[in-house]
This record gives structure tokens, C-alpha cells and sequence, in this order.
């Protein structure tokens, strides 16, 4: 049996979104910077994509920048705010996607300050904290905070960091991957100037994003050459990609409470279910509370010996099980979750923590046959 436990890494794409994809591939392979009715075609098809996310979410359509998503979205916003803006102040937190972290350390390199947020033993924000880095002096500061964290699932409280920040004259952008297309976001209730996507978080193909940017917002293109995307983001646009990420959140948007609900309930039933195989089990951050976690994601530290600890991810992966050790984009590395580092006490860190990320596709079947196979584990 083969299951697939590992949505926060990448999800598979959902049939629709690969029909429109090859029609596009099939109809339209005119460059959407040519003025000819090839190049008119290929625009439009753009043009109609972005009106579409714009509705979604609530913001204008000239707002919404497509690019080759989170990573790229990310480091063009931290490295434009201060090239562009004189951003010399940033606050961050150390659990971050490295896309943001690493990006945040080059700037350090160049003279920017970077300010870190105090987080609680379960990861989450200290809005008293923030809102001293932010009170410290007057000048203009960035606020870089991740929507939902990739790794424990804990839920960013949106409307007070976007509170805190126009109370203190300061830019806000969220690393949303993570949220857009699990969760409504109205873009015109709650101020974030700069938000993080990726496609394939939802559904929809790798190497597509988008970016919001306020409009308001003055930036320039962090990469250089035509004048596509607004001027905001150079390169000839990848129209297919951009059509199939749209379809997918189209769906994702259209079906997001009934596939909530249903995943949801496939997160309940495993946390049940180890609780009872394991009833000394630990759940990291808050992703064992379905409160204050979203339903996507639960980051799980398992009491057992060392020796099967040290082989735990590749039996599950011999057993057709995917799963991830820490956020995907550590895959294969030897260091161990930043993320897990900065929450976990000292004894916690002695286990093996593993992140299931669940989606509408997974079967409870599937959370019975990793019970099963964690059984056999533990029993050998």
C-alpha cells in the first residue's frame, strides 16, 4: 500500500488543473509580450488568471504578481523592501521557511538589522514582544512572519501583527505558502502589504506563484530585463503553469469548506489513534491542538528507543509511507529541523519527530495502515 503523507511538501495535481495545462500547451504557445493575435491570446489567458486570484482574495488585479513562487516571492520582497524602500530594520522569527531565513542572513551581511521575535514552547508569536521591536525606535521597519509554519501547522494571529504594524508605520509581509488555498484571506479587511504563494501547495503545478503587493507599495523589479508582470518581475510568463495554478484554487476556493472539514477529520482520527498506540505521545507546536493548528498539518515526537528511532523514517518509507523528517526542503540534508530546534525541550529533542501533512485525497484506511506499520516497528 502506498500512502502519501507529506502535502505540506507538495500536493498532487488535481485532474482539472492538468486539462487546462495541456489545452494551454496545445492552443496557445504564443509569447504574451507579442502584440500579434498569438501574443494577445497567451495575454489574455493571463489577464483572465489574475482577475480571477485577485477576486479570491480580495485585493485589485494589479496587485497580483506571478512568478516561480514561494522561494523567489520571498526573497524578492525582503531584497527589494531594502533596496528599494531603505528598509534598514527587519523583525522576524527564527522558525521561518529558509527561504526568509537564509535571505534574512545575506542582509545582515549587508548592513540591514535583523530583530528577532520571542516565540512561546509551542512556537507562537509574543505579540507583547513584537510589539516592543516594533516601538524602539521610529524608524521605518519590515515585519516578515509566516501565515502557517511549515512544519507545526501553528496559525499566524493575522489581524494583530497587521494591527501592530500600522500602528507603527511598519510594512508587513506574510509567507503565506502554507495558507492560500486552505484558508479564505480578504486582503481588503486585513492590511498585508506583500504576500508569499506557491501553486503546488494547493494543488496546482511546481515552478508558479504569485505575490500580492499593496498597491500602495512602491518596489522595483528584483529581476532585471522585460517589462512583464507590471515591471515588477521580468521574464516571459509561464502561461500554462499560471492557468493550472489558477483552476486550482479555483477549486480549492470552491470546495475549501466541505475538503476542511473532511481533512480535518482524518487529522483527528490519527492523533486518536497514536494517543492510543502511544499514550506518552507529543504533539510539536500547537499541531496537536485542531484550534490553534491548521487541519493540514501534525508534526509528531514519538517516545521510542533510539535504535528504532535512528531507522524510523525509512522503514515508513519501505513500508510505501511518505512522510517527512522535517520540512521538505531539508530532504537528504544532516541537520536536523531549525524549527524543532528552537521549540523542543532538551528531552523531546532526544526522539524522532516526524511531520504528516494530510489533504483531501488521504483515506482513513491509510492513517489505520501507519498504525498498523508503527506497530510492527516498535514490536521488532
Amino acid at each position: 500500500m502506498n500512502v502519501y503523507f507529506d502535502n505540506a511538501a507538495t500536493t498532487k495535481v488535481r485532474d482539472e488543473v492538468i486539462d487546462d495545462i495541456s489545452n494551454v500547451l496545445k492552443d496557445c504557445f504564443g509569447n504574451p509580450s507579442s502584440t500579434h493575435s498569438f501574443g494577445r491570446s497567451a495575454k489574455s489567458y493571463i489577464e483572465t488568471s489574475r482577475k480571477s486570484i485577485a477576486k479570491i482574495i480580495n485585493c485589485d488585479p494589479s496587485e497580483i504578481i506571478f512568478n516561480s513562487g514561494g522561494t523567489e516571492s520571498d526573497n524578492s520582497i525582503l531584497k527589494c523592501v531594502v533596496k528599494d524602500l531603505g528598509i534598514k530594520h527587519i523583525i522576524s522569527s527564527k522558525i521561518e521557511h529558509h527561504a526568509v531565513t537564509h535571505t534574512l542572513n545575506d542582509l545582515e551581511l549587508q548592513g540591514v538589522n535583523v530583530h528577532y521575535v520571542k516565540l512561546s514552547k509551542n512556537g507562537n508569536i509574543d505579540i507583547d514582544n513584537l510589539e516592543h521591536l516594533l516601538s524602539f525606535n521610529d524608524e521605518p521597519k519590515l515585519v516578515t512572519l509566516m501565515y502557517i509554519n511549515n512544519e507545526i501547522g501553528n496559525i499566524l494571529d493575522i489581524k494583530s501583527v497587521s494591527d501592530l504594524c500600522q500602528k507603527y508605520n511598519s510594512l508587513f509581509h506574510t509567507d503565506a505558502v502554507q495558507a492560500v488555498g486552505h484558508y479564505k484571506i480578504d486582503l481588503k479587511s486585513i492590511k498585508i502589504d506583500f504576500l508569499s504563494s506557491a501553486g503546488h501547495k494547493f494543488h496546482g503545478p511546481k515552478g508558479v506563484g504569485f505575490t500580492y503587493i499593496n498597491k500602495l507599495t512602491k518596489i522595483k523589479s528584483f529581476i532585471c530585463g522585460g517589462p512583464q508582470e507590471r515591471g515588477l518581475r521580468a521574464g516571459t510568463e509561464s502561461v500554462h503553469n499560471i492557468v493550472g495554478m489558477t483552476k486550482a484554487l479555483e477549486i480549492a476556493d470552491r470546495n475549501m469548506e466541505q475538503e476542511a472539514k473532511y481533512v480535518l477529520s482524518i487529522k483527528e482520527y490519527m492523533i486518536k489513534s497514536l494517543r492510543k498506540l502511544f499514550p506518552d505521545i507529543h504533539f510539536n507546536g500547537e499541531s496537536g491542538d485542531i484550534q490553534k493548528s491548521t487541519y493540514t498539518i501534525l508534526n509528531v515526537c514519538f517516545p521510542i528507543s533510539n535504535d528504532k528511532a535512528a531507522m524510523l523514517d525509512f522503514n515508513l518509507d519501505l513500508k510505501g509511507i511518505a512522510c517527512s523528517k522535517g520540512s521538505a526542503c531539508q530532504s537528504g540534508s544532516s541537520k536536523g529541523s531549525h524549527v524543532l530546534s528552537e521549540i523542543q525541550s532538551e528531552d523531546k529533542k532526544k526522539f524522532p519527530s516526524v511531520r504528516f501533512s494530510f489533504s483531501y485525497d488521504n483515506k482513513v484506511n491509510e492513517v489505520d495502515y501507519l498504525i498498523q506499520t508503527l506497530k510492527e516497528l516498535i514490536n521488532t
